[in-house]
């Protein structure tokens, strides 16, 4: 029994009297990665939306839905009444004389005219008219409601004071004139501008163009 009792006390001490135990490192905590930190990028800027104006400024002006073969309108209006741009764009072509001789269709129909490539892609056509404005010449850029000439007769307008208009895509062939003419029925565009309305005829351009090629 005392053997027993010596042996324990004996394991005390020796166990008292053995190294230290090595210290246990605290385990380093776990930062997670930072996230990159992003720019705000920019908005694009977007395209400026056109703006319309009717073609024709005055009191008692009126057009027809229909026109006598070809999509187009007459707007009839005073003589002297003025002709502005529909939108913005650059001036295509400019006719300062009066070619037209009496019982001769085509291109010299119009009489005096102006026409322009809005920004829309679309070309706007007024002629008959019986003066264009000064300073309006090819390449010239426009805004919409700027002034392009006054209404007038000329051409083969019946000797009636109205402005043909027309509607049509930019056709890169020089005298294209039975699509610069017309080749979209104007009136429902005219209808939206009148009560300033932005009814754009652009789309209705491009499906036309897509099919007929600019060939009327």
């Amino acid at each position: 029994m005392r053997l027993f009792t010596g042996l324990a006390v004996l394991a005390v001490l020796l166990t008292g009297c053995s190294a230290p135990a090595e210290p246990v490192a605290a385990p380093v905590p776990q930062v997670a990665a930072e996230e990159p930190v992003l720019e705000p990028v920019a908005a694009a800027a977007a395209a400026p939306k056109a703006k319309y104006v009717f073609p024709v400024r005055g009191k008692n002006v009126s057009y027809h839905k229909t026109h006598s073969g070809y999509p187009a309108t007459d707007i009839f209006a005073a003589c002297g009444k003025s002709f502005v741009a529909t939108t913005s764009g650059v001036v295509l072509e400019v006719s300062r004389v009066d070619k037209y001789k009496k019982n001769k269709s085509g291109p010299y129909n119009g009489g005096k005219f102006v026409s322009i490539q809005g920004d829309d892609g679309v070309r706007y056509y007024g002629s008959h008219l019986s003066t264009v404005q000064t300073g309006i010449k090819k390449g010239v850029r426009v805004k919409a409601g700027q002034l392009l000439g006054k209404v007038g007769k000329t051409g083969n307008s019946s000797g009636v004071c109205h402005l043909h208009y027309g509607i049509s895509p930019p056709c890169k062939k020089a005298g294209d004139w039975k699509v610069r003419r017309g080749v979209v029925w104007p009136a429902k565009f005219l209808t939206s501008w009148r009560k300033d309305g932005q009814k754009s005829p652009a789309s209705a351009v491009r499906t036309w163009n897509k099919k007929h090629n600019c060939k009327a």
